[in-house]
């Protein structure tokens, strides 16, 4: 090598040293002004987030099992209502008609059924008239059979006769069937119109709804006078003093949810006041519209004023421990954290929103830095 070229070599040498040696002093003074936090214990709290509404236990709508005038209504919102109490009348003038219809089928089918009446008489008289030619039939059947077992007469008289008999036989048995097929008919009929009749006769008279539980009265969708029907409710019913928090969880956190864990509640209606309840029960139908599992949970110590369709806020403590290495949650990223000795992978165990479980790959005297956005 000549003399330039060891010149160039050892500026070009020189050159990366010095510029490895910038980097690595610029590197250090970054970190040197980056600030480092070590892992503390601290008592860890993992919980599932949910949206609440408080409803009253035992909820139901009220229907009318009939079509017709609402009457009355025999109740306020609000009121408290036992079992079996009436709450509203509703006045049905519509199915009279169908009910006096009903019960003229139904005599009819009587009569039918009973023989008075024509249809099961002209079988009986027709099962006599042939029962008399089956006789007859068998008398000179049997009288040319005889005689032609003494070879006595021709063999077409013989099978003429015995021909007779077997026809006046088999249309015997015909009637008999067809008569018992009818009766069979007849009778059918005639329970057919029996529970038409009985349908008929409690759709035709006034209706009074009642409540089937002891609760209260939250809703009432009705005023005297207007037409109901089936299928629209009348009223909605509760319990006056039990409620049940219901709380929708994410699909992704439904499987950490068991009954009897711990739920801390805030409601908008009583701003910062926790209250606690236990899940008491996980509905297993998943709402396809937002992705959510409905969870009940019941409060321990409820709260004095609740109204149906109260909001607001829960946390389902799924896990808990006393002291375990924390880090915040934005320190670790995809199970790494940044040391003075680079990056260092660790295990992670419970976390919340704001810190995560450190269970190994650092201990409480290791310095980290914040990972850069």
């Amino acid at each position: 090598m000549n003399l330039i070229n060891k010149y160039r070599y050892k500026s070009v040498i020189g050159s990366h040293l010095a510029l490895l040696a910038i980097v690595l002093t610029f590197s250090y003074s970054c970190n040197q002004n980056r600030k480092t936090i070590q892992p503390e214990y601290r008592e860890l709290t993992e919980s599932v987030y949910a949206s609440v509404t408080v409803q009253p236990d035992s909820l139901y709508q009220v229907y009318t099992i009939v079509s017709g005038i609402l009457d009355k209504n025999l109740v306020e919102e609000g009121d408290t209502v036992i079992k079996e109490q009436n709450i509203m009348q509703v006045i049905n003038n519509a199915p009279k008609l169908n009910a006096q219809n009903a019960k003229l089928q139904l005599e009819l089918a009587q009569e039918n059924y009973n023989g008075r009446a024509a249809v099961l008489r002209s079988i009986e008289d027709e099962i006599i008239s042939a029962t008399l030619k089956y006789k007859n039939d068998s008398v000179i059947y049997f009288r040319q059979s005889n005689l032609w077992n003494q070879q006595i007469g021709s063999k077409a008289e013989y099978d003429a006769k015995k021909l007779n008999y077997q026809l006046s036989k088999n249309n015997l048995q015909l009637i008999k069937t067809r008569y018992q097929r009818t009766e069979s008919e007849l009778l059918t009929a005639l329970k057919q119109s029996k529970n038409n009749f009985e349908t008929t006769q409690i759709a035709s008279k006034d209706f009074t709804v009642s409540s089937k539980i002891n609760g209260k009265v939250y809703a009432l969708y009705k005023e005297p006078g207007e037409i109901v029907n089936t299928i629209e409710p009348l009223a909605t019913l509760g319990s006056k003093d039990r409620f049940v928090i219901e709380m929708l969880v994410d699909e992704v956190d439904i499987v950490k949810v068991k009954t009897n864990q711990l739920v801390i509640v805030t409601l908008d209606a009583y701003g910062t006041n926790i209250f606690e309840g236990k899940v008491s029960r996980i509905l297993p139908k998943k709402d396809e519209h937002n992705q959510t599992f409905t969870v009940e949970a019941l409060f321990n110590d409820q709260p004095a004023t609740l109204y149906p369709g109260l909001s607001g806020e829960a946390n389902i403590i799924i896990a808990k421990k006393d002291s375990v290495l924390t880090l915040p949650i934005s320190y670790v990223r995809n199970n790494k954290v940044e040391t003075e000795k680079g990056l260092q992978k660790v295990e992670i165990g419970l976390q919340n929103m704001e810190f995560v479980e450190i269970i190994s790959g650092i201990n409480e005297n290791t310095k980290i830095y914040k990972p850069k956005d």
